[in-house]
């Protein structure tokens, strides 16, 4: 009885982390889209961002 709130929990943070990276990165395509020129400087942002909340969910996935 005690898993069953354990794997909801993982669901939840593998769902947040998934809905999170792809807002950063249709962010991203948005600036992209504006700025062209720019494209280096928000990739990098982009992937840094990405990693941290994913970093983040891996961390939250090993608490649980």
């Amino acid at each position: 009885m005690g898993q069953i709130p354990v794997m909801v929990g993982a669901g939840l943070i593998v769902i947040g982390a998934g809905i999170g990276i792809g807002r950063i990165g249709g962010s991203a395509m948005d600036a992209i889209a504006r700025q062209p020129e720019a494209f280096g400087k928000i990739q990098t942002a982009m992937l840094i961002a990405a990693a941290l909340v994913e970093g983040i969910a891996f961390a939250a996935l090993f608490a649980v």
